[in-house]
């Protein structure tokens, strides 16, 4: 995580030094590089740097009053989902203070980190930290998940700050940190439910309910294709069978496809645009588990093996969700990776 550390102070100076030296502390998930600015020597001091400091750093301390780091920053504030995370370090070395995205952008645990390293007592003031519940953007952040619509969160939060019966219902093992979590086996039977927190690939939830959907990285996809196939139409046709199938292609984890095709631009231009690796398969990897699918002479004779959607998504991962389909001149397969128990 790349930070931009600013003083004012020969007092700031010192521990914004200190902090440069720490690059790594195992204790916590990310690596912090820390550049340092001091004002005494830029041009025009913090604020002519400021702007640029906001867009290309993904955290800021300031050593600094905080009245000062508000001003400062205000002009540059957008959105939660983007904004840097920024904290608050008093020129004395006393309090580390997390001011801006402390959850998302990762504030609180950059608060936390640098108390470890100066001594300084953390302040958190977001109310789900200071009563042990786990937010729910950490939550999906910890574990990979894309958030589907971030507005609904707030409510959702303040149920549960508030000690309300939030349902849960997950595809996955993990599950949140929350004492009032009723786990659902479905979304049908809600009774005294306030809310919902649903991680799930499935896109039509038809939830009445307030909640908030988390999309895991869990559908797997194996395509075969006609050669010089239009990346346009590959896509096309993977949204359709998504849809066709009621799942989201948020939760889209991978792409597979047998070697032969590992240079098809239009696969590749699929995986680009889903924003997901492309897995390739080998001849023999696949003809080990062929046996399992439907065979087709027709793709033996132009590519060696029997079938290659169809074992590319099991290969991938997951329970077989839908066999071969034909769009022609395209084969998609789908395997859907849901954990038990």
């Amino acid at each position: 995580m790349k930070i931009a550390c600013i003083s004012f102070t020969e007092d700031g100076k010192r521990i914004g030094n200190k902090l440069v030296k720490y690059r790594d502390n195992p204790e916590f998930s990310h690596t912090y590089v820390v550049h340092h600015y001091e004002n005494s020597k830029i041009a025009g001091g913090i604020k002519g740097v400021l702007k640029n400091v906001f867009e290309e750093y993904e955290g800021i301390i300031f050593i600094s009053a905080t009245g000062i780091a508000v001003r400062m920053i205000t002009p540059y504030i957008k959105n939660k989902t983007t904004d840097p995370a920024v904290i608050v370090i008093d020129d004395l070395g006393r309090y580390s203070i997390s001011l801006l995205s402390g959850h998302i952008g990762g504030a609180n645990e950059l608060t936390e980190w640098s108390a470890s390293i100066l001594g300084t007592i953390p302040i958190i003031t977001t109310a789900s930290d200071g009563r042990g519940i786990e937010a729910i953007d950490i939550f999906a952040k910890c574990n990979g998940y894309e958030i589907e619509d971030i507005k609904p969160i707030k409510n959702i939060m303040t149920m549960m700050i508030n000690g309300k019966k939030i349902g849960f219902y997950t595809e996955k093992r993990k599950i949140i940190n929350y004492k009032n979590i009723v786990l659902l086996k479905d979304l049908k039977n809600l009774k005294n439910i306030s809310g919902i927190i649903a991680v799930t690939s499935i896109e039509d939830l038809n939830i009445k309910v307030p909640h908030v959907i988390l999309r895991p990285k869990n559908i797997n996809i194996g395509i075969g294709c006609r050669k010089g196939m239009g990346g346009d139409r590959i896509i096309e046709a993977i949204k359709e069978e998504l849809t066709i199938n009621n799942l989201s292609e948020k939760s889209i984890k991978a792409l597979g496809t047998i070697e032969i095709k590992q240079n098809e631009k239009g696969i590749i231009e699929a995986a680009s645009y889903f924003n997901c690796p492309l897995k390739i398969f080998t001849s023999e990897e696949i003809s080990k588990e062929e046996s399992r699918f439907e065979k087709s002479q027709f793709v033996k004779n132009s590519v060696g093996v029997y079938s290659v959607s169809e074992p590319c998504a099991f290969l991938l991962g997951g329970d077989m969700k839908v066999y071969k389909r034909n769009y022609n001149g395209i084969t998609l397969s789908i395997a859907v990776e849901v954990d038990d128990g």
